[in-house]
């Protein structure tokens, strides 16, 4: 029932949100238009409800010569491949926004387990452990108020267990608002961050 219910709010509240920030998302297209040569949306194959594949959207942050379908933290030196406003995009998940299509389209909902992409073999096969490859992915999730960038993968895909084991209506709005506040706090966002928080806590441990 509470799945039905989901659907449904997820498909309002995106329609809501899509009008609302359309005048955001038309200063967004002309700046990301000004800034650097290359398409104003980013499609990168990722995995859905089940393991199915989509292609996500997202507001392009990054140079058009970027290494195509490598997660941020397996580049070498990632910061040079983001571009000006991109860096700015990434830090406030504005360029996230476009996946409110994708909500609308059916291919993810506002909130669950973030989608990995196609070839994040080791984060799927983590997820099959707890079956948070079988619920929608979300636009924002359990692990993104829990660390983000920082998790190492085996971490973020018991976070996401957690969620699948204990979805429901508080959970999902402790995670939106949660998420509104990592956002404004710029929490957890390290390019090329992944396990930074297990390394920093290592670091420390060794300086104590």
């Amino acid at each position: 029932m509470f799945k039905i219910f989901k659907r449904i709010m997820d498909t309002l509240l995106a329609l809501i949100g899509l009008i609302v920030l359309s005048p955001v998302f038309l200063v967004l297209i002309i700046l990301i238009k000004l800034d650097s040569r290359g398409p104003i949306l980013f499609k990168q194959k990722r995995v859905g409800k089940n393991k199915k594949h989509f292609n996500i959207l997202k507001f392009r942050t990054m140079r058009i010569d970027t290494p195509k379908d490598t997660p941020t933290h397996m580049l070498e030196n990632p910061e040079q491949w983001i571009t000006k406003l991109g860096k700015f995009m990434r830090k406030t998940s504005l360029d996230e926004l476009p996946q409110i299509i994708n909500i609308l389209k059916g291919d993810m909902s506002i909130v669950g387990p973030r989608p990995a992409l196609w070839n994040q073999f080791d984060l799927i096969e983590e997820r099959d452990k707890y079956g948070a490859n079988d619920i929608y992915p979300g636009l924002t999730g359990y692990a993104q108020i829990k660390g983000r960038d920082e998790l190492e993968i085996v971490d973020k895909a018991k976070l996401d267990g957690y969620y699948v084991s204990h979805m429901g209506l508080w959970l999902d709005i402790k995670v939106f608002f949660g998420t509104i506040f990592s956002v404004l706090k710029s929490d957890g966002v390290v390019e090329g961050g992944t396990g930074t928080k297990v390394k920093r806590e290592k670091k420390e441990k060794k300086v104590e």
